[in-house]
């Protein structure tokens, strides 16, 4: 049994990140999925407390299993979790073409293989300049998605300043959204709803 992992920040999740999944699974043949919710990400700031960025990623992702992550870093995601080695560690194209600068890269791969959901019109030279450094690139494996041009960072920007996203965020995401006050003008979220 294939088991992927999606981690992130979810903050918050959108329809990228449901069609990544929903295309992992159906070409990586993924019989499980499991859903990071990355506590305290190494690599960004985030200011949405982990509570609430979970309860999103759980209306994302309603058939999931969906997880805070402790860990700042894959590998010692990775390592705390030997019962997932094997599995399939899912990103998109961007997070790949700067994977040689992720803690110690060579080892994320000895643990999990890496699924790579790649776009049409992204930059085959920037994906095969980094396999060439890799200890085993025979463990990355690519699918294609349709592009879905949405970031979270312009999500949240969006809804501070009211306007509507319910072509880019799933309905239950939404509702969520809308009824614990989240993301309302002046900050990442709202702490008084």
């Amino acid at each position: 049994m294939t088991t992927g992992i999606l981690g992130g920040a979810f903050d918050p999740p959108h329809r990228g990140h449901v069609e990544l999944a929903r295309r992992a699974k159906q070409e990586l043949g993924l019989a499980k999925l499991l859903v990071l919710v990355a506590d305290d990400p190494g690599h960004k700031h985030v200011a949405t407390p982990v509570d609430l960025r979970l309860q999103l990623a759980r209306a994302a992702f309603p058939g999931d299993e969906v997880l805070v992550d402790d860990h700042a870093r894959t590998v010692d995601t990775l390592r705390a979790h030997p019962e997932w080695e094997g599995s399939v560690f899912l990103v998109g194209a961007d997070q790949f073409a700067d994977f040689l600068t992720w803690k110690e890269p060579n080892e994320v791969l000895r643990l999990a293989r890496l699924g790579v959901a790649t776009r049409p019109g992204f930059s085959r030279d920037a994906l095969q300049a980094v396999l060439a450094q890799l200890a085993e690139p025979t463990r990355v494996l690519f699918f294609e998605i349709e592009p879905t041009p949405v970031a979270s960072r312009d999500l949240r920007a969006r809804l501070r300043r009211g306007e509507d996203v319910a072509a880019e965020v799933p309905s239950a995401v939404l509702e969520t959204i809308r009824s614990g006050g989240l993301y309302a003008a002046g900050g990442g979220y709202n702490p008084s709803a």
